[in-house]
């Protein structure tokens, strides 16, 4: 227990005395979040584009007026020919034309079929999809009420039965990016800090001079690794509540679940990651390789993490890894418990999960560190 507090010791003395460490131990991870959350979005706001209204009409300007008034699109410039359109098109300035034909207000009234065409720039093809999604949408309500007028005046077809769908949206009811970025973006900041500051962490007495010193101690592999570990795991749970604060506070993000159990979760993953930071630090000889490892390896958890595309859309190959990617549990953990409410029932396979990757991993970190120099 003595070899043990005097790691500690000296670890929390290397920390605080870093002057350039506590910057980017405290403070990055909150501007990180803080950014983040606004920028790490896939809602559409304020989309430009072009019109070319050959119809001139009162339903075309409707239409119009409804694509501007949900703050998803803004009319940039309005053309009265489709090659000048397409010319802004190419040069970036608008992201989407909107060509309404004549006679549009003439067969709407008439109870004809009508046609708009919609020319969208897909060099950024999920941006394309969601932009055809929403103008399929708009256009699709602003057809109903359409066809609802034509049946009210219709006495024919007024009594004609009729469905009535009224959609209840669970856990994010507000349908809000922001809640549904916020939990992952805390276990993606979380992570980075564990691993790369455990990761250079062995490495580091390498580099300075000082694993002699310690190899000649009688402290046992295990207690090194555990002091090791011990200070930068407080770290992480600090700067976990940090970021818990912030999205209760800052975002609101509904805490629907136990902020106990997440706690708990949370200790037990961030014995995961610097598991694995640890092993790296021990594999490696200067403090950039072991940066450049934890950084390649980082950068495959957080992409294949379903933070930014769901697992499911995966293809089959790519599901597969996921199951051996802590961050993709520990980001569907913090999802479920949070916005769902989940308990231990819900979450306890990948609680295991989990806990057997800590245990693997503190064992080959353990093992491989060698006492000899």
């Amino acid at each position: 227990m003595k070899t043990l507090r005097f790691i500690l010791k000296k670890e929390f003395l290397q920390i605080f005395r870093n002057k350039g460490m506590l910057p980017i131990i405290f403070v990055m991870p909150v501007i990180q979040l803080l950014v983040l959350s606004f920028a790490a979005t896939y809602e559409l706001k304020q989309v430009r584009f072009g019109l070319v209204d050959f119809d001139q009409s009162m339903a075309s300007r409707e239409l119009v007026s409804r694509l501007q008034s949900g703050g998803y699109f803004k009319l940039e410039s309005a053309f009265f020919s489709i090659e000048k359109a397409k010319k802004e098109l190419d040069n970036g300035s608008v992201k989407m034309i909107l060509q309404i034909p004549s006679g549009l207000d003439k067969k709407l009234n008439e109870g004809n079929s009508a046609q708009v065409q919609i020319l969208i720039d897909a060099v950024d093809g999920s941006t394309a999809g969601l932009i055809q999604s929403y103008m399929a949408s708009i256009i699709s309500d602003y057809n109903q009420e359409q066809q609802a007028g034509i049946f009210i005046r219709s006495s024919a077809r007024q009594q004609m039965a009729s469905i009535n769908i009224i959609p209840s949206n669970w856990y994010n009811p507000d349908l809000d990016y922001i809640t549904y970025m916020v939990p992952g973006i805390i276990v993606i900041l979380v992570s980075m800090i564990g691993l790369f500051l455990s990761g250079m962490n062995v490495v580091r007495e390498y580099e300075i001079g000082t694993i002699e010193q310690l190899n000649v101690t009688p402290i046992r592999k295990s207690e090194f690794m555990i002091g090791k570990l011990l200070p930068f795991w407080i770290i992480g749970m600090f700067d976990l509540c940090i970021g818990l604060a912030l999205a209760r506070f800052g975002f609101h993000i509904p805490f629907l679940g136990s902020l106990v159990t997440i706690l708990i979760i949370a200790g037990i993953y961030l014995i995961v990651v610097q598991g694995l930071g640890l092993f790296i630090s021990t594999i490696t000889h200067t403090q950039q390789q072991a940066m450049f490892i934890a950084w390649f390896i980082m950068v495959v958890f957080v992409l294949m993490g379903g933070l930014f595309t769901p697992i499911e859309s995966m293809p089959e190959w790519a599901q597969q890894l996921t199951m051996i990617n802590p961050v993709a549990y520990f980001i569907e953990i913090m999802r479920m418990v949070l916005l769902k409410g989940a308990g231990w029932m819900e979450v306890y396979k990948a609680v295991l999960v989990l806990l057997a990757m800590g245990f693997g991993l503190m064992v080959l970190s353990i093992n491989r560190y060698k006492k000899t120099s």
